[in-house]
């Protein structure tokens, strides 16, 4: 399995609009970071992990020409913003595009995006097609499309997001709050991705510091932090993080 970073910044981006900050004026690619999403690849299958506003961008700069699924962590406007450039997977494949979801994500979509959901009989080319495929409960396994993987769920400010687990690999974004559940769900993760928008806490967003202790809990070998705010400069911070633990940047590969 490969994991290719796609976005690795917080809900605006980085640079941010306006901003003349360290990171948001380097020249170093590292502190480009468009919106957070992840591309796995399993055999000859291609899953996007949430599909943010930057998808196009991403997509034709990474060749993504192809896609077998996608699943949604949750409908916040930087992780679903996508949606309307996946209709060019419905031209290719000649067929709905297969998403795993919540039953809560599904029924914010339906509100979000009315003009194409909920889903008719249509013939309309210029509407991307979803297959959904429900999470039914809270935590549990399923296999989407081929792709075997659990999946949990918390909360962040009242929004229903859900974490998954493919293997010893894990994605968990967005988090805030938890419970021992979610140390259960991840026990015996080796390669974790986490949302570190900044070192301190923020409203809506652990801290890279509680990021650290919660990866050492687990005991995971390697911790990547994702959704990084423009805050975080890539080359100082790195040097702040002990060993076992990195920034991920747009570009990055990972082999599970």
């Amino acid at each position: 399995m490969k994991i290719l970073f796609l976005g690795t910044g917080g809900s605006m981006g980085t640079p941010v609009i306006g901003c003349q900050c360290k990171a948001c004026s380097s020249k170093d690619p590292k502190n480009h970071r468009l919106r957070p999403s992840i591309l796995i690849t399993s055999g000859k299958k291609r899953f996007l992990v949430d599909v943010g506003p930057d998808f196009r961008a991403q997509a034709l700069r990474y060749g993504i020409n192809s896609l077998d699924g996608l699943l949604l962590t949750h409908t916040h406007y930087d992780h679903i913003a996508g949606l309307d450039e996946l209709r060019i997977y419905t031209f290719v494949h000649k067929k709905p595009i297969p998403c795993l979801l919540s039953k809560e994500s599904l029924e914010d979509l339906k509100i979000r995006y009315h003009y194409f959901l909920p889903l008719e009989k249509s013939d309309d080319v210029h509407e991307p097609k979803l297959a959904f495929q429900l999470l039914e409960n809270d935590q549990g396994q399923t296999t989407f499309e081929g792709l075997e993987l659990s999946y949990f769920s918390y909360d962040q400010l009242g929004m229903k997001v859900n974490g998954f687990r493919f293997g010893s690999f894990a994605y968990v974004t967005d988090l805030l709050d938890y419970n021992e559940t979610l140390f259960k769900a991840l026990e015996g993760t080796q390669t974790l991705i986490l949302n570190g928008r900044r070192f301190k806490k923020s409203k809506a967003h652990i801290s890279i510091e509680e990021g650290i202790k919660i990866a050492k809990k687990i005991g995971a070998k390697k911790t990547y932090f994702t959704h990084i705010s423009h805050e975080i400069e890539h080359e100082e911070a790195s040097k702040k993080l002990p060993e076992g633990f990195f920034l991920a940047y747009d570009g990055l590969e990972l082999i599970n």
